[in-house]
């Protein structure tokens, strides 16, 4: 006796199928390299310096900038350093989520022009170790993007050290 079974056939749906989960895969893991490569700093590297304070470490991304991952409010944000900024500048979207109350109007000038924004006040903003509270920000209406800018209103407060393609942040003796 003998028996004709060849190759097995997949019909069309079970190849739709198929490809599919292959896509699915694909993206799923093509957008987790994108995104440790706009924020290599996720998981935040804290150390103790020489003067016993604490210190976080950042790495740059491959776009030459520092992008690292802290919380506003207690609820996790991503932050993009930005020394040109006076205030800590927060996207209207990422502002409501926030739940952050608009203050007075003002005009802000960034490299994409004047756009509407509120004052406001963080109360608890926190990268890594390092805690402030009662931070002065800005809701800006004219950014798109999901970063908050973490300017010079946080910034001043602390040490920085930049060295290669690291900067180390802490806060002063």
């Amino acid at each position: 006796m003998t028996s004709n079974a060849g190759p097995p056939t997949f019909s069309k749906l079970t190849i739709t199928i198929i490809m599919i989960i292959l896509l699915a895969i694909t993206t799923f893991v093509f957008n987790g390299v994108l995104d440790n490569i706009n924020n290599p700093n996720k998981q935040l590297t804290v150390t103790t310096n020489e003067f016993g304070n604490k210190e976080v470490i950042l790495e740059r991304n491959r776009y030459g900038h520092y992008v690292a991952s802290g919380e506003i409010n207690d609820l996790p944000v991503e932050f993009l350093l930005d020394t040109g900024a006076t205030l800590v500048a927060i996207p209207e979207h990422i502002a409501k989520q926030l739940n952050l109350k608009k203050g007075q109007a003002f005009q802000s000038q960034t490299a994409n022009g004047s756009s509407q924004s509120y004052a406001t006040t963080i109360d608890r903003l926190a990268l890594g170790d390092i805690v402030m509270t009662n931070v002065r920000a800005s809701i800006s209406s004219g950014m798109e993007f999901d970063e908050i800018l973490l300017g010079m209103s946080f910034l001043k407060h602390l040490h920085l050290s930049q060295q290669g393609n690291q900067l180390k942040i802490s806060m002063p003796d």
